[in-house]
C-alpha cells in the first residue's frame, strides 16, 4: 500500500512538473522508477510512456484552450514522432538494460548541461554592461 501511495505521489509530482515546465514526464518518471522503486530500465521506460500518454492529452487540452498549440506544426511533428517512437522502441527493446540505463543517464546529463549553458547565456545577455561609475 505504501508503494502505491508513493507511486501516486510520483505521478502527481511528475505530471505537475511536466505540464508546468513543458518537458516530458519521462525525465522524472524513468529515473524515479529505476532508482526509488527498483524497476528494470525497460519496464520503467514502458511504464513511463504509458503514464505520459494520458498526461500529455490533458496538458495538451489545457494549453489548446488557451491557444498555445500550433496545430499545423503539431500534426506533422506528431506523425514523425509516432514513426520515431516505433523505431526507438524497437532499438530500446534490443538493448541490454544496463546499457539502456547508461544511455538514458548520458542523455539526461547532456540535456542538463545544454539547459544550464543556455540559461547562463541568456542571463549574461540580460545583464547591463558595467559602465563608468
Amino acid at each position: 500500500m505504501v508503494e502505491i501511495v508513493a507511486l501516486i505521489a510520483l505521478g502527481l509530482f511528475a505530471g505537475a512538473i511536466a505540464a508546468s515546465l513543458g518537458l516530458g514526464g519521462g525525465i522524472i518518471f524513468v529515473p524515479a522508477l529505476v532508482v526509488l522503486f527498483g524497476f528494470d530500465q525497460h519496464i520503467a521506460q514502458g511504464t513511463s510512456l504509458a503514464v505520459i500518454f494520458p498526461t500529455a492529452i490533458v496538458a495538451t487540452v489545457a494549453h489548446a484552450r488557451r491557444g498555445n498549440v500550433r496545430w499545423r506544426l503539431s500534426i506533422p511533428i506528431g506523425i514523425a514522432g509516432i514513426i520515431g517512437a516505433v523505431l526507438g522502441a524497437q532499438v530500446a527493446l534490443r538493448l541490454d538494460a544496463d546499457l539502456l540505463r547508461r544511455m538514458f543517464g548520458v542523455f539526461l546529463i547532456l540535456l542538463a548541461v545544454r539547459m544550464a549553458w543556455r540559461a547562463w547565456r541568456i542571463n549574461d545577455r540580460s545583464e547591463p554592461e558595467p559602465g563608468p561609475p
